[in-house]
C-alpha cells in the first residue's frame, strides 16, 4: 500500500518517488532537474540585461521610489506572491509539459521584475556593478556547498517542511510590519534571511532527492531556482548595508 507524507508539500506516493525509482531514472531526474535550473539562471540574467536596456532610467526610478514608499510595496509584494503562487501551481507535474513550462518562464519573468530595483540602485546609484557580481559568486558557492552537503549526506529533511513553513510566515510578518510602519529591518533582518534561505535549500535539496517524482524535474527547478534568487538577494542587501 503506497504512502503519502500529508506533512511535506513536495511528497508523492512512495512508489512514485525519485528514491524509490531506478538509479538510471534518479539520474535523470537530477540531470533535468539543475539543468533547467540553470536555464533558468542564465535566462534571469539575459531578462535583466534586456530591462536595464529597454527600460528607461525615469521608470526604474519610480521602481525604486515604490520598493521604499510603503503602501506601494505592499501591493507590489502580495501581487508577486499571487504570481508565485500560480507559477507553482503551473510547474506541478500534473500539468501538461507546456503548463509547466510556462509556469518556469512566469516565475523568471516575475524574480526579473522584481530584482530590476535594487539592481537598478547598485549599478546606476552607487555605480558598483561589483556588488551584485560579488552577490552572485558567493551565492553560487554557497548554494554549491549546501547541494553538495546535501548529497553527500542524504539526509531527509522533510521533518523541516513546518518549522520553516512557521518562520517564513514570521520573517512576512515583520517585512509588512516594517512596510507598514516604516522602520528599516537592517542588515541583522538580512542576515537572518540568509541564514533562512540556507537552511531552505538544504530542505529543498532533500526533497529533490528523497521526494520528487521523477517527471517533476520542472517543478523541483522552480523551488530550486526560488531559493537561489532569494539567497541572492539577501547576501546583495547586506553587501550594499556594509558599502554604506
Amino acid at each position: 500500500m503506497s504512502h503519502v507524507d500529508q506533512t511535506n508539500p513536495y511528497a508523492v506516493d512512495l512508489e512514485n518517488a525519485v528514491i524509490s525509482a531506478p538509479e538510471s531514472e534518479r539520474a535523470a531526474f537530477i540531470r533535468r532537474t539543475y539543468t533547467h535550473l540553470t536555464g533558468a539562471i542564465l535566462a534571469l540574467i539575459a531578462l535583466e540585461w534586456v530591462l536595464f536596456n529597454v527600460v528607461p532610467d525615469a521608470t526604474m526610478q519610480k521602481m525604486v521610489a515604490t520598493m521604499t514608499g510603503g503602501y506601494g510595496w505592499l501591493v507590489v509584494l502580495f501581487g508577486f506572491m499571487a504570481v508565485s503562487w500560480v507559477a507553482r501551481s503551473w510547474a506541478n507535474s500534473g500539468s501538461p509539459a507546456p503548463v509547466q513550462y510556462a509556469g518556469l518562464t512566469l516565475y523568471v519573468g516575475a524574480w526579473g521584475v522584481m530584482l530590476l530595483p535594487i539592481l537598478f540602485v547598485c549599478i546606476r546609484v552607487l555605480n558598483d556593478p561589483s556588488l551584485p557580481a560579488t552577490a552572485a559568486v558567493i551565492t553560487g558557492v554557497a548554494f554549491a556547498g549546501l547541494t553538495a552537503v546535501a548529497f553527500i549526506t542524504r539526509a531527509d529533511l522533510s521533518s523541516w517542511g513546518r518549522y520553516l513553513m512557521i518562520a517564513g510566515f514570521v520573517a512576512m510578518g515583520v517585512i509588512i510590519a516594517g512596510i507598514l510602519f516604516g522602520f528599516s529591518l537592517g542588515i541583522w533582518f538580512s542576515a537572518v534571511m540568509v541564514a533562512f534561505m540556507c537552511m531552505y535549500i538544504l530542505y529543498d535539496t532533500s526533497n529533490v532527492i528523497h521526494h520528487f517524482s521523477v517527471d517533476q524535474h520542472v517543478a523541483a527547478s522552480l523551488v530550486l531556482f526560488a531559493d537561489v534568487v532569494m539567497l541572492f538577494f539577501y547576501i546583495l542587501e547586506i553587501l550594499m548595508s556594509s558599502r554604506d
